[in-house]
C-alpha cells in the first residue's frame, strides 16, 4: 500500500517580505511634516505680519492676534519700493542667464556624455568642483578683472563692465554651469545609445545628434534645471551687489532695502515685499510643476 504525501501549497501564509512590503513608513512621514512645518512656518509668519498695520502690531505685539488685518502694506511696499522697475531688472538678469546657462550646460553634458573622447570624466570632475570655491573667494579677483575690461561708453557708463548687467549675467552663468552640467550629463548617459548611433547611420552630424535628438529627450530634465535656476539667480543677492553700483540697475531682491527708515523699520512693510518678491517664483513653479516634477523623478532613477 503506497501513500501519497501531499505538500502543502506556498500561497496561504504571508511571507516576511509581502509584510515588509505592507508596513508603512511611520517615520518618514513624521520627518516630511516636521520639515513641511518648518519650513511653512516662516512664510506663514511672514504674511500674517504683513497683513497687520504697524500700529496694530506695536499696541498688542507681534505674537497677538488683535486689531485688524488688510492688504495696506502690500500696497505702500510696491508704491515705496518700486517693485515695477525692479522686477524689470530681475527679468534682465534672470532671463538671459538661464539661457546661457542651460544652453551651454547642454552642449558641455552632451560632449561628455555622448561623445567619446580621452577627457571626459576629467573635464566633468572639473566642471563639478568648480561648485566647491565659494563665489566670495573670488570676489575681489572679478571685480578687478571687470574693471580692467574696457568697453565703449555707449555699452556701459563707467568704461568698464561694472556696473552693468553683462557682469551680473557673467557671474551667475560661470557659477551655475557646473552643478547643470553634471545633472544633464548623468540625464543622457542613461538614454539609449542607439538613437545616436542610428542617426550617425543615417548621416547626421554632432550638432544634428545635440539639437534634434538629444534635446528634445532631455526636456523634463531642462524644465526642473529651468525652475531651480529661476530661484537661484532670481534671488541671487551678492553679485548684483558686488557688480552694480547705480540703484536703478539693481534687481528686486535688493528693492526691500529702499522700505527701511535711516532710524526706524517697519517690520510689516519688509514683510510685505519680502512677500511680494515671492510671487514670481511661484508662478513660475506652478506653471512647471508637471515638468519639475517629472525630470527630479526621471533623474532619481539615473546615472
Amino acid at each position: 500500500m503506497t501513500t501519497t504525501a501531499v505538500r502543502p501549497t506556498g500561497n496561504r501564509t504571508p511571507t516576511a517580505r509581502s509584510g515588509s512590503k505592507n508596513k508603512r513608513h511611520y517615520g518618514t512621514h513624521i520627518f516630511l511634516i516636521v520639515m513641511s512645518i518648518m519650513w511653512l512656518v516662516p512664510l506663514g509668519w511672514a504674511l500674517f505680519t504683513a497683513l497687520r498695520p504697524k500700529s496694530d502690531t506695536d499696541k498688542y505685539g507681534y505674537f497677538s492676534f488683535g486689531g485688524a488685518f488688510n492688504f495696506d502694506n502690500f500696497v505702500q511696499a510696491w508704491t515705496q519700493g518700486g517693485f515695477i522697475k525692479y522686477f524689470t531688472n530681475s527679468l534682465i538678469i534672470t532671463i538671459p542667464t538661464i539661457i546661457l546657462v542651460l544652453l551651454f550646460a547642454s552642449m558641455m553634458a552632451f560632449a561628455v556624455s555622448r561623445v567619446s573622447w580621452k577627457f571626459n570624466v576629467t573635464l566633468l570632475i572639473m566642471f563639478t568642483a568648480g561648485n566647491l570655491l565659494p563665489p566670495q573667494v573670488l570676489a575681489t579677483p572679478l571685480f578687478e578683472m571687470f574693471k580692467l575690461i574696457q568697453v565703449p561708453y555707449w555699452f556701459s557708463d563707467s568704461g568698464n563692465l561694472l556696473n552693468t548687467y553683462v557682469s551680473v549675467i557673467a557671474a551667475n552663468t560661470a557659477f551655475q554651469i557646473g552643478f547643470c552640467t553634471f545633472v544633464l550629463s548623468n540625464y543622457m548617459k542613461a538614454l539609449s545609445a542607439d538613437l545616436t548611433e542610428a542617426a550617425l547611420v543615417d548621416g547626421a552630424g554632432i550638432w544634428r545628434q545635440y539639437w534634434n535628438i538629444i534635446i528634445p529627450l532631455c526636456r523634463p530634465a531642462l524644465a526642473a534645471l529651468a525652475t531651480l535656476e529661476t530661484i537661484f539667480i532670481y534671488n541671487d543677492y551678492f553679485w548684483p551687489l558686488l557688480f552694480i553700483q547705480s540703484g536703478d540697475r539693481l534687481p528686486v531682491t535688493t528693492a526691500i532695502n529702499n522700505l527701511q527708515g535711516q532710524f526706524l523699520s517697519n517690520y510689516n512693510l519688509l514683510a510685505a515685499g519680502a512677500t511680494i518678491t515671492v510671487v514670481p517664483t511661484l508662478i513660475v513653479y506652478i506653471l512647471l510643476q508637471r515638468h519639475f516634477v517629472a525630470g527630479l523623478t526621471l533623474g532619481s532613477s539615473k546615472g
